[in-house]
């Protein structure tokens, strides 16, 4: 899967508003076949900072996401709202979920 971390810093004026104006590209990449998860955090020390994790299926989910009508209209219409560029990773991992972390695996609960 292509895994993906981006860090968002909104203007000021912006912030409070952020997930709202997001919320139909948001909506929209949810929808698309490939994708696997799109979410949104906001950072807990700076409140004009958010987070989004996004993992789709392959690259060529990747590349159909980039191409839709609705992240074209995310590269135009975002910027204006940031501070500078969001800053990204990118990776190729392999698997589709989320695995656990097991050195904080919680115990059954039938077996306390």
């Amino acid at each position: 899967m292509i895994l993906i971390a981006a860090k968002f810093t909104v203007r000021p004026e912006y912030s409070e508003e952020w997930l709202e104006r997001v919320r139909s590209f948001t909506q929209a990449t949810r929808q698309e076949l490939g994708n696997l998860w799109f979410e949104w955090s906001r950072s807990v020390e700076d409140p004009q900072q958010f987070v989004l994790l996004e993992a789709f299926r392959d690259g060529e989910a990747g590349v159909a996401h980039v191409q839709s009508d609705h992240f074209q209209a995310a590269t135009r219409d975002l910027p204006p709202l940031l501070v500078g560029t969001p800053d990204i990773v990118n990776v190729e991992v392999a698997g589709t979920a989320w695995s656990k972390l097991a050195e904080m695996a919680v115990p059954d609960s039938t077996s306390r």
